[in-house]
């Protein structure tokens, strides 16, 4: 996977900041997986009124190693 769109190209002395992007800067990235975030508990809750609802929530997320960060010219 080639993702194109970079913002801002850093090689230690030099900083390219794109506007909106970096022209020519291309970083390749593998994906390794689609996984699921720990359980988040949401609780709702009206006192003096025996009200109680309680829910999980778990967002998917997707694991990316990057391999290389290409500045171009």
């Amino acid at each position: 996977m080639n993702l194109e769109r970079v913002l801002l190209v850093s090689t230690g002395e030099e900083v390219r900041l794109g506007a909106p992007h970096v022209e020519g800067a291309v970083v390749k990235a593998r994906v390794l997986g689609d996984k699921r975030d720990r359980k988040v508990l949401v609780f709702k809750r009206k006192r003096r009124k025996m009200y109680r609802r309680r829910r999980g929530h778990r967002q998917w997320y997707t694991l990316v190693q990057i391999e290389s960060i290409e500045a171009g010219s």
